[in-house]
């Protein structure tokens, strides 16, 4: 036919029976009930599947030919088409179709068991149909009337459950539509369907899941719940703004905790305790961001400012930071492992990082670490060196320049001692014997203490010391620092009981005095010591009035040392140990003046580090306005503390008077550097 020219009659002659074939199956598919209706749509889909194979085989030679030439739509896709046209197109099946399918889902939603097979192979019909058919038949009314199920659904279970119940719903319904869409959609439509889900689900109510009461993400925090919020962390993470929702709580309530823990005058009577609250909070959060979290950076940089931010919030947090360290390198490393040891300076380093005012840390750190050395108090020496090796990595040579030369001055004090006694030994015989340690004046934080009038019996010891050492070395002063040393004395009391005192020198000073005399007002022992009158109240107070240790008796008997108290040789002293420690009575953390005091020499030290970093600045710049210079100079200070502007203002100020700088002569706000 298509060779005698009658290609024409034969291709509309297809349309036409095809068409009427189609109507015909139209009504059949019709007539069928419930749910008969997709099974008869289905059986007619395969038979006009297999019938459209069948015509194409037999018109193959028109296809080829007479289509392409006179722009024909190809047998197989007309088929196609007209299967579109006058079935599912047809007015009685359209919406019948649409609401079956949309019923079944339903369906299947509310928890009944349906033909998944079926439905594959009737939304796999709307596909080979072409995408606009399934897209516009099916896709687009399926994501509404999903939208309008999990709007109310979600409604519905916020107003019953509570965070981490509603949590593990809104998971469950998304892995419920992802695996819908593998058995029996196209695959294209995952992304569309489980965003429906999260914009309903989640993104709709994140506030109000993030703020419930009882359970929402603080309380989540509080209790640890690992599971609970990695979950909200991967349903959020869906959504835009959903992580930023959980970073700003999480912030806000580290803040808000840490602000309290900071300011609350219960924890700041032990500095130790607080700093090792600070350390569980740190732990505890990390832990949650590394579990939960992912380890996601934004959330570790959040957790970095929020305890930037509360850690500087006290100023006496430096002070606290180094007497953890004090109290840790001291006694609470015995018996620990290296590693062990490690991870707590580890730790201590990481809020040291925090501090703003690095030089005051470093300032305690340098008086506690003194103290340590000299009473022979530190636990291991390679911890200590760890500790100084971890600072010296975070802040640079200088930081830690005179704490390395602390410990040589121990070792170098060592090699004195006993060259001392290699060349005086024979001539000492049998009087006291002497320890010294010798410390270079830069390097120790030494306070200028009076000297107090030291027995006769060490001071002919001390002359001999000192004789040897200028002896050997040319060109030194030596004053002795009495107000850091100990003694170590022996004491006859009632019965012929005899004990070993271990005392610091002030006491030593004090308890000589006893060899000559039985009463002593506290009048004759300031005149005779010469010892400062705080110093010397705080040493009575330790031989007087501590229970166990009271060597000495005083009269009237209070806890406090007056002017007119008469003080006795206590001969009734017993105790179950040879040697008795004697302690001072210390403040552990600083007092109000001294605290001010530490502060002063602070602001001292800072000076000239702030007039230093102006002067290089200006030395590359030549000329800088003022706000410029205020700039430069916090940010190459921040590392070791935050410079004031007003402190800096002064600086320069200062340096214009010396000429280092002057003002431009027409724009006041304008510095240039001298030569």
């Amino acid at each position: 036919m298509v060779l005698h020219k009658y290609g024409e009659k034969l291709y509309s002659g297809l349309v036409t029976t095809m068409t009427w074939h189609l109507k015909e199956i139209a009504k059949s598919i019709e007539a069928a009930q419930g749910g008969l209706f997709l099974e008869e749509l289905n059986r007619k889909w395969g038979d006009h599947n297999k019938a459209l194979q069948m015509i194409r085989d037999i018109l193959m030679y028109m296809d080829r030919t007479f289509v392409p030439s006179n722009r024909k739509t190809p047998v197989h896709e007309l088929g196609l088409n007209l299967w579109r046209d006058n079935i599912i197109h047809s007015h009685k099946i359209q919406t019948r179709l649409l609401d079956t399918l949309l019923d079944l889902i339903h369906r299947e939603r509310t928890g009944e068991v349906i033909n998944r097979g079926l439905m594959r192979n009737i939304t796999k019909m709307l596909m080979d149909l072409g995408s606009s058919v399934y897209q516009e038949d099916f896709e687009r009314p399926f994501l509404e009337v999903s939208a309008s199920f999990y709007s109310g659904e979600s409604q519905q279970f916020i107003e019953c459950c509570d965070c981490g119940d509603y949590l593990k719903k809104a998971e469950r319904r998304l892995n419920e539509e992802m695996e819908r869409v593998s058995h029996y959609l196209d695959a294209k439509s995952e992304a569309k369907i489980t965003s429906v889900v999260e914009k309903e689900m989640i993104a709709n109510h994140m506030q109000r899941l993030v703020h419930m009461e009882n359970s929402g993400l603080v309380n989540m925090l509080v209790d640890d719940k690992y599971e609970d919020l990695s979950r909200m962390y991967n349903l959020f993470r869906r959504v835009p703004e959903g992580l930023s929702t959980i970073r700003d709580v999480m912030t806000s309530h580290l803040r808000e905790t840490g602000k309290q823990l900071v300011s609350d005058p219960e924890r700041l009577r032990d500095p130790v305790d607080f700093v090792q609250r600070l350390l569980d909070m740190k732990d505890k959060h990390d832990k949650i961001i590394s579990i939960a979290f992912n380890n996601d950076k934004t959330f570790q940089n959040a957790l970095n400012s929020s305890f930037e931010y509360f850690i500087n919030l006290n100023n006496r947090s430096p002070e606290f930071i180094s007497l953890y360290v004090d109290d840790k390198l001291r006694k609470g490393l015995k018996g620990v492992t290296e590693e062990d040891v490690e991870v707590v300076l580890d730790k201590v380093m990481m809020l040291f990082r925090y501090l703003q005012e690095k030089d005051v840390f470093e300032k305690y750190y340098k008086q506690h670490l003194a103290k340590r050395l000299l009473s022979g108090k530190t636990v291991s020496d390679d911890a200590e060196r760890s500790m100084i090796v971890k600072l010296k990595t975070e802040c640079g040579y200088q930081f830690t320049s005179k704490l390395e030369g602390m410990f040589t001055d121990m070792r170098t004090s060592q090699d004195t001692m006993q060259g001392f006694y290699a060349s005086q030994y024979s001539e000492t015989g049998d009087g006291p014997t002497l320890a010294v340690q010798v410390l270079t004046t830069g390097s120790w934080p030494t306070q200028p203490s009076a000297p107090c009038n030291l027995p006769a019996e060490i001071l002919g010891v001390c002359e001999k010391f000192r004789a040897y050492y200028l002896g050997t070395h040319t060109g030194r002063r030596l004053t002795w620092q009495t107000n850091m040393g100990t003694a170590d004395i022996k004491a006859t009391f009632g019965k012929g009981q005899k004990h070993e005192l271990n005392v610091s020198t002030y006491q030593m000073c004090v308890l000589m005095l006893f060899n000559s005399a039985d009463r002593l007002s506290y009048k004759e022992i300031e005149q005779a010591t010469e010892i400062p009158a705080a110093d010397l109240k705080r040493c009575l107070q330790s031989l007087a009035c501590v229970k166990g240790k009271n060597v000495l008796r005083k009269e009237p008997m209070s806890k406090d040392i007056a002017e007119d108290d008469a003080f006795y040789f206590n001969d009734k002293f017993t105790s179950k140990f040879i040697k008795v420690k004697i302690g001072t009575v210390v403040a552990q953390k600083e007092s109000e003046p001294e605290k001010h005091e530490t502060r002063q020499r602070v602001e001292e030290d800072r000076k000239p580090q702030i007039e230093a970093a102006i002067v290089r600045i200006m030395k590359s710049r030549r000329v800088l306005d003022h706000n410029s210079i205020v700039t430069e100079v916090t940010t190459q200070l921040q590392s070791r503390f935050l410079p004031n502007p007003v402190v800096i203002k002064k600086r320069i100020e200062s340096l214009i008077e010396r000429e280092f700088l002057e003002r431009d002569k027409a724009d006041r706000k304008l510095y240039r550097y001298l030569a």
